[in-house]
């Protein structure tokens, strides 16, 4: 930074120095007007001119290189704080404060902007402030008094210029609020693409997104509209200040005897500091947009969690004996504090012994084992581990002691061996191997093709459920924990699983203490102790035995409910973005043709006023050395050209900003809005690949539309202003002196072909950085969504390894591309001061041979110099221009690749009514992600209208993929599907989709209120007797309307607010209010407890009446009532008829998997 600075200072005082030579060239000129010894004076002054030319090109490299360097290592350097924060934060700060989405849209957006404010946009800082004050200090030293009037206008800049900087950095939050607010929509909708598709809800989500971008819109016109009224005025008041001096001047050389150099000198010199101070409101504005966003994230970081996971203080035992004592334990959830969930509960769990929690769902089960990891602290009472307050202990110690397996295993996108290390510091390949093996998960990680290297997918969704389980199992081995803690553990898994996870658990039970929370009582019997809870109370405890002997107690009560019991599978081609030719771009825009043309009239008057300024300049030095009376006369004449010059920019420019910013703004909202209406349509799927993950999409749509939007708005703005600065300079110069214009014009590809190698080069080095940057916050993502596995895991250190060393390929990519664009820039400067010397020393041998006059060599140099300046500042835009191509090319992408499945597309035949006949023929299939694993080879299956077809078989057999090949969220590779005689390929996807209600296993509800959940079943348009009729037919209007806001509760991101139970009746709801023909059941019951088992199946049982039902099912219980039992295994239907038929096949498939039930219920 140091070097930086010096470089920065060094090449800002190149221009100042430049003011003194011209001062000396003036003089010489203009003082040997007629003398023969023109050409000696001048070439001594041009070779100053090349001096000073190395000196700040050197200056320049350093500048240019060590701030981008810097700027780099800053922004990753933040970047890593604020996920170390985030992932210190207590479990309440992501219930109650942020969403994924959120931390995803800073990590990638804000960390940009503060980059940009940390970065390269200081050292040009330093660089214009040197100017600036060289710039002053020559100016007294010349002649002081005619600076001071100079000076006058300044403050009124300043002001203009803070004004300025002040709107746009309001503006700025308002618009970055309501793109995180845009970003979270994404996220949901992504995050839950089957719900979205399956209720056909594309629609509803494009309409809120838009409401969202309509927000950004407004805010994005006022500041550019501000940004362009600030500067206009700035430039009023520059031209004005010039009026003044001019008049001013040519008084002090008739009254002062003030040489015409000095006072030109003091001219430039002032010119050139106060042009630095409006080029400084780049940086300026970039400043101000990075502490906008570094003020949000700085918030973030510097938030003390109550409960600090990177607390070194506390004690540290040898070792624990893991007893349990909840003592008196009030608490209730932060995200709603008025809802108790203990009153006063107490529970002791004695060391080495294995305690069952069973209770209905919703009773507070899942909460004690959140306090026992300390993901909570308890409103009051206290939680002893071994008789010491947990809050005593230091938090990752203890919670490296405690092992945690949950009901939704959550599993990282990485490999399979990554994810069981993060059960351990160092752990070798071994522990890792025999930790799988005790988890019994050895076997199916061997038959995957790359062994324990397998990637598992975001959120583990390449994995069935009883894979991912026993994968989570294995990793709370590795821990080797006192305390293990299972949170439903066996719940989602069908009897095959559940028979070896349970295994794999009892194995690991021995000598630790174990909580175990279940609703299947078969897990729970060889419970030493048994604790009842109800409504966070204790109601009864004992073991087994014990509590069955009062057949009236609460737990036989649960038993008598309870009778025996899901899976998930899914998967990646890369795409090269190509080139976008910018016509495509300017197609987007067509609507704002008229406003984009008043623009370009505008941009055109804004780009005449610094050429014509270079003309007038001129003039004024002539006068200069004019008789006085003539002087006095001109000097009037020149001042009120400048007034008149400073009014028009007032007019131009604000105009220019505005019309562009709309154009802009309009542009990048109908990106957006495109991508996204493209995205929520392509088949499922295509979500399914790595990086169409919603971290990964969502950092898409935000970052490419402002890159793209750059290149419209601001940067077309500036070429058509180029163009005509370019050609209006050009016709001035010729027209002055053609001869001395034509070697100029030779010298100027130099600096143009400097700058172009200078773009090539930063063209390759962004493209990768980007890719990089999305798999780090896809990172990121996977680590915030699951925070409490993250915890419970002591994995913070873990992730930020991964994090890091994904980014650092994007790190040294910028650190190359600072050294090129340093090299370049040094030797632009290089270049221009050479091109002044040569075009002096050229203009005074003309001046010699009478070819030229003296001010025409001036006014040349003027007009050309003025336009390059013009033309200098918009090829700063460059890099910005790259960026947007970049980004353009990754938006056509996505606009460009037709949807496989598109359930936008309106073709397609529909049918009057539906009977609900579904043929299955001749199936087989592959998910696309995985094609060398085959899920169906030729499966054919037949369901009747009306009646209820259940599928059964181990976990992956596929039972789940025939739901979604029924709702075309794939299509088969072979073979057809049919309902009521019709392939569904020709029917309209839509109206297909409609026609069916899907509850799954893991119901995914949006972050809501629970009227608004349910009324998407109905795309969200149902009455309010429509959802309550809805809710009260699945058994959810009542617990719904005990909530403290009913049906206006929010139920937080994917749900978490509500208990699983809740949950899925509310999924049944949203499915309901569709009153779909066919129903699909996705293990809709199994992740629940008997009791709310037993009520929601009193709600799908009354739904199912006439309906044709497809269920896929673990448990017994929800089966033997189908019409037909259809039992798969590897990928064809092996039996089918009825339950009864069925269990009497001797060594049948179907009676061998009750066995297997039977067995487990009654172990």
């Amino acid at each position: 930074m140091v070097v930086g600075t010096i470089g920065a200072i060094g090449n800002g005082l190149g221009m100042p120095l430049m003011t003194l030579l011209f001062g000396e060239l003036i003089d010489s000129f203009g003082n040997n007007q007629f003398s023969p010894n023109v050409v000696k004076q001048v070439s001594k002054v041009c070779l100053k001119f090349v001096y000073l030319g190395i000196g700040t090109g050197v200056a320049a490299f350093l500048q240019v290189t060590c701030w981008m360097v810097t700027g780099e290592r800053q922004a990753a350097r933040i970047r890593g704080l604020y996920l170390k924060t985030i992932l210190r934060q207590d479990i309440a700060f992501f219930d109650k404060e942020t969403n994924t989405g959120e931390v995803i849209g800073r990590m990638s957006g804000d960390t940009v902007l503060i980059q940009d404010a940390m970065g390269e946009k200081v050292g040009r800082f330093l660089q214009l402030i040197a100017t600036f004050i060289g710039g002053f200090v020559i100016a007294f030293i010349k002649g002081w008094l005619l600076t001071a009037v100079m000076l006058s206008a300044v403050p009124l800049v300043a002001a203009g210029g803070a004004a300025m900087a002040f709107i746009i950095g309001m503006m700025a939050t308002r618009g970055q609020s309501a793109y995180a607010k845009a970003s979270h929509i994404v996220e949901q909708t992504i995050g839950s693409i089957r719900t979205v598709a399956s209720f056909t809800g594309e629609k509803q989500a494009v309409s809120n997104y838009k409401k969202f971008l309509a927000d950004a819109y407004k805010s994005g016109v006022y500041e550019g509209f501000a940004s362009g009224i600030g500067l206009g005025i700035v430039m009023l008041i520059i031209f004005c200040g010039y009026a003044l001096a001019v008049w001013f001047g040519a008084k002090m050389i008739m009254e002062k005897g003030y040489g015409a150099g000095a006072v030109v000198n003091v001219f430039v010199a002032v010119l050139n500091a106060s042009m630095s101070l409006g080029q400084a409101s780049p940086s300026m504005s970039a400043f101000a947009a990075g502490q906008a966003a570094a003020y949000k994230m700085f918030q973030t970081i510097e938030r003390k969690p109550e409960i600090d996971a990177y607390d070194p203080n506390g004690i540290k035992v040898e070792d624990i004996h893991g007893e349990i004592h909840l003592k008196h334990v009030y608490f209730s959830y932060p995200a709603r504090p008025e809802e108790l969930i203990f009153n006063g509960f107490s529970l002791h769990i004695p060391s080495g012994t294995t305690a069952a929690l069973v209770g209905q769902s919703g009773s507070g089960k899942s909460t004690v084992i959140s306090l026992i990891e300390r993901f909570y602290d308890p409103q009051a009472g206290e939680v002893l581990i071994d008789g010491t307050n947990v809050k005593e202990f230091q938090l990752r110690w203890i919670r490296g002691k405690i092992g945690l397996v949950s009901q939704e295993p959550v599993l990282f996108a990485s490999s399979i061996k990554d994810n069981i290390a993060y059960g351990k510091e160092a752990a070798t390949v071994e522990d890792i191997r025999a930790a799988a093996e005790l988890a019994n998960a050895a076997k199916f990680i061997d038959k995957l093709p790359q062994g324990l290297d397998t990637m598992v997918g975001e959120h583990g969704t390449q994995l069935s459920g009883g894979q991912k389980q026993r994968i989570a199992i294995a990793r709370a081995i590795l821990k080797d924990p006192r305390i293990l803690l299972l949170d439903e553990a066996t719940s989602a898994l069908d009897a095959e699983s559940e028979r070896i996870v349970q295994e794999a658990l009892d194995r690991i039970m021995v000598n630790r203490t174990t909580v175990v929370v279940a609703h299947r009582l078969s897990t729970v019997r060889n419970a030493d102790m048994i604790a009842v809870i109800h409504r966070g109370k204790m109601v009864e405890k004992g073991t087994h035995i014990e509590l069955t002997e009062d057949p009236e107690g609460a737990y036989s009560q649960l038993i008598r409910v309870n009778i025996p019991d899901p899976e998930h599978e899914n998967s990646q081609p890369q795409e090269k973005s190509p080139e976008v030719p910018l016509r495509r771009l300017a197609s987007l825009n067509k609507p704002e043709i008229p406003v984009l043309l008043i623009g370009c009239v505008a941009a055109i008057a804004n780009g005449t006023i610094f050429p014509i300024f270079g003309v007038l300049l001129s003039s004024v030095i002539k006068t200069f050395f004019k008789p006085f009376p003539e002087m006095k006369k001109d000097s009037k004449f020149w001042a009120v050209m400048f007034v008149i010059l400073g009014l028009g920019s007032l007019l131009a420019i604000p105009a220019r900003s505005y019309f562009f910013a709309v154009a802009g703004s309009k542009l990048i909202r109908r990106i957006r809005l495109i991508s996204f209406e493209k995205v929520i349509n392509m088949e499922v799927g295509w979500f399914d690949e790595p990086e169409h993950s919603s971290g990964a999409i969502g950092a898409r749509l935000s970052a490419d539309a402002a890159s793209v939007r750059a290149l419209v708005g601001d940067a077309l703005g500036l070429l058509v202003q180029n163009i005509a600065t370019a050609l209006t300079g050009l016709i001035i110069a010729f027209v002055a002196s053609w001869q001395l214009s034509f070697i100029l014009l030779a010298l100027v590809p130099l600096i143009g072909m400097n700058g172009y190698i200078q773009m090539k080069f930063m063209k390759g080095t962004s493209e990768d950085a980007k890719m990089m940057y999305e798999e780090a916050s896809q990172v990121a993502n996977d680590a915030v969504g699951s925070i409490r596995t993250v915890a419970s895991f002591c994995a913070e250190e873990k992730v930020m390894e991964l994090y890091r060393k994904k980014c650092e390929g994007p790190m040294n990519a910028g650190i190359r591309q600072g050294l090129i664009s340093g090299t370049g820039f040094g030797v632009s400067f290089f270049l221009l001061f050479s091109v002044y010397a040569t075009n002096f020393y050229a203009g005074a041998r003309f001046v010699e041979a009478g070819k030229a006059s003296f001010s025409d060599v001036f006014r040349v140099f003027f007009a050309l110099t003025m336009a390059s300046i013009g033309i200098s500042q918009s090829s700063s835009l460059a890099p910005d221009s790259n960026k947007a191509k970049i980004a353009t090319a990754s938006i056509f992408r996505i606009i460009d690749r037709k949807s496989n499945i598109d359930p936008s597309d309106e073709s397609g035949s529909t049918l009057d009514s539906v009977k609900g006949e579904i043929m299955i023929r001749h199936v087989s299939f592959k998910y696309p992600s995985r094609p060398d694993i085959q899920i169906f080879r030729d499966l054919s299956l037949t369901i009747h209208s009306g009646k209820t077809v259940a599928l059964v078989g181990e976990s992956g057999s596929g039972k789940s993929t025939v739901i979604a090949l029924l709702q075309r969220f794939y299509d088969p590779d072979s073979g057809q599907i049919t309902l009521d005689g019709i392939e569904i390929q020709n029917l309209q996807l839509k109206w297909l989709r409609q026609q069916m209600g899907l509850v799954s296993q893991e119901p995914v509800l949006f972050n809501d209120t629970i009227r608004a959940n349910i009324a998407y079943g109905k795309e969200g348009n149902a009455t309010e007797a429509e959802i309550i009729t809805a809710a009260e037919l699945a058994n959810a209007h009542g617990f719904i309307s005990g909530l403290q806001q009913g049906y206006d509760t929010v139920v937080g991101e994917r749900g978490i607010q509500l208990s699983g139970g809740q949950k899925q009746r509310v999924a049944i709801a949203r499915a309901i209010i569709k009153s779909p023909k066919i129903l699909l059941l996705d293990e809709a019951t199994s992740a629940l407890d008997a009791e709310s088992e037993r009520v929601v199946q009193d709600a799908l049982d009354k739904v199912m009446l006439s309906r044709t039902t497809v269920v896929v099912a673990h448990r017994l219980s929800t089966i033997k009532n189908a019409d037909v039992i259809a039992v798969v295994k590897n990928g064809v239907v092996v039996e089918k008829g009825r339950h009864e038929t069925l269990i009497n096949i001797k060594d049948g498939f179907y009676a061998s998997l009750v066995q297997l039930h039977t067995s487990a219920t009654t172990a």
